[in-house]
Order: C-alpha cells, then structure tokens, then sequence
C-alpha cells in the first residue's frame, strides 16, 4: 500500500488560486481512478476535479470555500499499487500515463479519458472543439489518426516563427480576458461635426510647433471635451469592482499609446484641471517615456476613464474592450469630408468624426451614455476660438 497525494489542476490561462466549493467523496470512501472527487471554482470556471488514482481517501487536506494556489495538495488517497506496478503501467500503457498527466492540468473530463483509453487515441494528438480549446466526447468519436498528421504536417509547414509570450503581452492579455469575462459591454456610436474643430487646429499648429515645441494634434481636444463632459456625468468615472460601484471624483483619463509590439495606457491625472494645451503636453510627455522604455507602474495606476485615438490609423468604426476595472472606453475615430444637409435645407462639406462608446451595462445604460455623448459632441462643436487652445 502506499499513500499519494491529489493536487488542484490548473484551470486555465491566468488561473493562479480557485476553491473547492464541494466535496463529492469522504475519508473512507473506496473511489476509481478518474472519479470526480470535488468541484472547484476559480473566477474562470467551474469544474470537477478527478482522481489520478484508485483507492481509498485517506484525508481531505483544504477546507470549502479557501482560496488555495495551483497544485496545493487537496487530498491524500492509499492506493495498493505497487512501485514496480507502476513502471509497468508506464512501458504498457504510455497513452494512460499521457492522459493522467493531463488530467492533473484539468484539461480533460473523466468520460473522455474512458473513451479515449478504450479506443487507443492519444489526447495530444487531438484538436479539442469545446470551450477554451476543451476536448469533447464528440472529438474522441470523430478522431481520425490520418488527419491528426494531417493537422500537425500543416502546422510544420505553415509556422514561420513560435516565441514565447513577454511579461507586458501577458498582463494586457490578462486584463482583457478579465474584462470580457466579467464585464457585460454595450456599445453605442454617434457622429460629431468637427469642421470649426479642424480650422481651429489647422490655424494654430505652426505657430503651436513653434512656441511649444511639440506638434498640435485633435488628440488633447478630444481629451478636454471628454473631461468636461465627465463633470456633468459623474456615473461614467466610475468602477465596479466585489459588488461596489466606487464613483470617482478626480478624473484621470488613461490614453492608449501603441509601440510596434505593446500597448500600453498611461493617464493623465486631473485632465478636467488641464487646458488643451497642458494636455498636449502631457500626451507628448507621456508617449515620450512610453517610446524611451522609461514609463512607470504609477504612470499607468490610478485612470477612471480611458480615451483611445484609434482615428490616428484610419479607423472609422470600432468596439474597444474596456481597461478593467474601469466602466467606459471612447474610440476617436479618424475625421473623413462628407456631404451633410444644412439647417437651411441645401448641402455642405463638413468634417464629421464617429465618436465609438463601450460602457459597462453593469453601471450604465443607454441613456446615461447617449446623454454622455451628446455632451462630448457638444463640447467639440465649441472649440473655435485660440483661447479654447490655452
């Protein structure tokens, strides 16, 4: 007899604790190998937990409902094989050991394990259709050996290039997967005349370049008419996070500062205190530091809203996720000349921009974001003048 030891399986990407939240057998209980033992819940998912061995259970080491760590030991089994049972089983039955071994790693169900043992496939070798990659009993039924070689021979003669993942790709896949998967977005879009806007910027960017030393962009101008449109709709600084709704009241505006491989969000703090030109400033500031590689952790903490000039790569129409935990994205589209009626029923050339808005349904509803957008539009109709600049 021996005793050995059952851990918690990963349970997905980016899944470093979970809990048990059920125990399905009891010190005592005689249990076969790849029996559900207990379920356990991450902020991912859900999902039984089988054993790696035949039995009996000897201890259940976690309490219900504990956040533990990824293969923390949760259970000790006594099992009656013996060590050179074991390495028998390992030269006999490779594809077994294979399927236990992923089993530890949550990956598969204890009905495709069975199936998969009595027909001989190997689980490596298949392509799972379920969630997240998840192989099925539909999959074992339809696996055909051929067309595994076939699948992987394209996949030799196809990949240029397989690199392991950074620490920055990794966090930004991160807050992404944990934003979608927690937050239930709505997406609402409108158009804004900017035509004033553009004569404004085109009239001073040179003399701009020359006083201040960097370029004026319609970036700070989008900036400025979203915070001053923050002011009225305090609901959108905001963030829910455990059950809470915290509303904000500084606002701090993160914007989205790409590099040829990153993305990063920098913000700009207390954005409403700031004239378009402090605003170019800070803009500059900031992508400075990202393109050095000299940016913080605390230049990226701390934003209540994030601003995203998708418009600068042409754009015209897109749907931001959001930069959890934050409630609201707004995608500044590019300006495009179109053709629009007049209030006096003719037609006129006009600079229109798409104003895209993702909100956090959890928080806002339609009406908050379209009063909240009609503001932001409104705001961009009032730059005409250089004061509205300094």
């Amino acid at each position: 007899m021996a005793i050995k030891t059952i851990v918690l399986p990963g349970l997905g990407e980016s899944v470093t604790e979970a809990s048990i939240t059920n125990w399905l057998v009891q010190p005592g209980d005689q249990i076969e190998r790849y029996q559900p033992i207990a379920e356990a819940t991450s902020d991912k998912v859900t999902t039984e937990i089988p054993s790696d061995y035949a039995g009996t259970v000897k201890e259940l080491l976690v309490e219900v409902d504990r956040d533990i760590p990824i293969h923390e030991p949760i259970m000790t089994i006594e099992v009656a094989m013996s060590q050179d049972e074991e390495t028998v089983e390992e030269t006999v039955r490779p594809a077994e050991k294979a399927a236990a071994d992923q089993t530890k790693r949550g990956r598969y169900s204890p009905a495709v394990l069975k199936l998969s043992q009595e027909r001989h496939i190997n689980l490596a070798e298949v392509t799972g259709t379920g969630r997240h990659g998840r192989i099925t009993r539909k999959d074992i039924l339809n696996f055909r050996p051929e067309q595994a070689a076939e699948e992987q021979a394209a996949v030799t003669s196809t990949a240029a290039e397989v690199v392991q993942t950074d620490g920055v790709r990794k966090a930004i896949a991160k807050r992404m997967v944990q934003s979608v998967n927690e937050i239930p977005h709505a997406w609402m879009m409108v158009e804004a005349d900017v035509t004033e806007l553009v004569k404004l910027r085109n009239a001073h960017k040179t003399a701009f370049k020359e006083q201040e030393g960097i370029s004026l962009s319609f970036y700070p101008f989008f900036i400025k008419a979203v915070a001053q449109a923050l002011k009225k709709h305090p609901k959108m600084n905001a963030s829910w996070v455990d059950n809470e709704i915290t509303f904000f009241k500084d606002i701090n505006i993160s914007i989205a500062v790409a590099t040829d491989d990153h993305l990063f969000v920098p913000v700009i703090r207390n954005a409403d205190e700031l004239s378009v030109k402090g605003i170019a400033k800070e803009v500059n500031r900031l992508a400075r530091a990202v393109r050095n590689n000299s940016l913080t952790a605390e230049q990226m903490q701390g934003g209540t809203i994030t601003v995203n000039n998708t418009g600068s790569f042409g754009s015209v129409m897109s749907q931001g996720i959001i930069n959890y935990p934050q409630a609201a994205i707004l995608q500044i589209e590019s300006i495009n000349k179109r053709v629009i009626p007049t209030e006096e029923g003719g037609l006129k050339f006009a600079d229109i921009i798409n104003l895209c808005l993702s909100i956090d349904h959890r928080i806002l509803d339609g009406l908050a974001a379209g009063r909240f957008l009609a503001d932001v539009k409104n705001n961009l109709l009032q730059f005409n003048s250089e004061a509205d600049i300094y």
